[in-house]
């Protein structure tokens, strides 16, 4: 397979507007076009090449790559998002709720902020620890964004939404969104809304207080250079990056890129406009790039983001302070790294200092996004036979 244009499956829900079509080049009578699905395999609306066949019809397993095939279905999608108005206030399940119930896999997310209206903002997790009774109240009342924490916007953010995060995108906000290959959403509150049939939109309250997360987080917004640029998403389901062409004067640039048989990349413009091996890459545009291809070039004066799925280790070493604790790819990117102090002796990592090294994981965790459960395994360089030990608390993590 070449390098493949996608053509995406839009969606008409009643919240969206018409940046999609007017400014990102979106083909569809669908108005409002809400949501554009770039690169999907859903059955509620696969992405299609220009020859008119699915994405998942045409490409091979080696062309999407090794890491896909691990799973067993497509991990990921990936769409845009123009909000006119506010979307439901709203959850996703985590993998248990969504495996109990639907046999699908739950929805892990992240936003890429294209574009920010004046005073655009999200609701992102709770302002303090609540109960289920007190949401159960709040809604009750009409006042559940009085407990939500608001962040207002602007282009270039980007905040990672692990499943369970109640949640909304607000008005005047454009998304780049990758999550998990699921089309689940419980919907908790949507400001007495009807649908084009005059009926209130269904909400999904004791579903939702089910799966999601009572406690007050604060935001994750990772970034790690790589030698593509910079990495801000990092997940077993879905890794993006970020490369921005254009230098400091704002001139056209060139990369060159390449892919290798554990994944296939999926580059899509979210601002100017740049070629790929050639081929016009407007706003908007997203190509797929398989696995077995290889070397390619992007250029232009243009911002693009760089779909794909990699898998991730931990490494723990010796280090100036004592130890090191880091989070690597499959690539051989170390994307975090922390060091702590736990005694000279190493059995003590594993001793009185398992409370320590479990708070260092939690650290990694709260700061990338990324959970034990992404992780494929964990190698130990210290000496002695402690591998089995920290497979043991890692496990406990899980």
């Amino acid at each position: 397979m070449k390098i493949e244009k996608l053509i995406p499956e839009c969606k008409d829900n009643l919240w969206g507007g018409t940046k999609l079509v007017e400014k990102y080049g979106k083909q569809t009578d669908k108005r409002p076009c809400a949501e554009s699905w770039e690169i999907s395999f859903h059955p509620n609306g696969k992405t299609r090449l220009e020859n008119g066949k699915t994405l998942e019809e045409a490409a091979t397993p080696a062309e999407l790559g090794s890491n896909v095939a691990a799973f067993e279905r497509f991990p990921m999608l990936v769409k845009f998002i123009d909000a006119a108005q506010d979307l439901s206030v709203q959850v996703h399940p985590t993998d248990e709720f969504a495996l109990r119930d639907y046999h699908s896999y739950g929805k892990t997310e992240m936003w890429y902020i294209a574009e920010a209206e004046d005073g655009a903002g999200i609701y992102l997790g709770f302002n303090k620890d609540v109960t289920k009774a007190e949401c159960e109240k709040a809604i009750a009342e009409n006042t559940l964004v009085e407990k939500l924490r608001f962040y207002p916007v602007k282009k270039g953010e980007h905040y990672f939404v692990p499943a369970g995060t109640v949640h909304a995108i607000c008005a005047g906000c454009l998304v780049y969104e990758i999550q998990q290959n699921c089309d689940l959403t419980y919907r908790i509150y949507d400001y007495g809304r009807r649908d084009k049939n005059g009926n209130l939109r269904e909400l999904h309250i004791e579903k939702a207080l089910e799966t999601a997360c009572l406690q007050a987080k604060e935001k994750i917004a990772f970034s790690a250079n790589c030698p593509e640029g910079e990495r801000i998403g990092v997940s077993r389901y879905f890794t993006l990056t970020r490369l921005n062409l254009c230098d400091l004067n704002g001139d056209r640039g060139e990369k060159r890129l390449k892919t290798d048989p554990a994944s296939f990349r999926a580059v899509t413009c979210v601002s100017g406009e740049g070629a790929i091996d050639g081929r016009k890459m407007g706003r908007g545009d997203t190509f797929f790039v398989p696995a077995t291809y290889g070397d390619f070039t992007v250029s232009g004066a243009a911002e693009i983001l760089i779909a794909e799925v990699r898998k991730y280790h931990v490494d723990i070493s010796r280090a100036e302070l004592g130890y090191a604790l880091s989070l690597a790819d499959d690539l051989g990117d170390t994307l975090w790294r922390g060091e702590f102090a736990c005694g000279a002796d190493a059995a003590n990592l594993f001793g009185d200092g398992k409370e320590i090294l479990r708070n260092e994981f939690e650290k990694m965790f709260a700061n990338t996004g990324i959970t034990a459960r992404d992780i494929t395994y964990v190698s130990v360089r210290i000496g002695g036979g402690e591998s089995h030990q920290i497979e043991e608390i890692f496990e406990e993590l899980r």
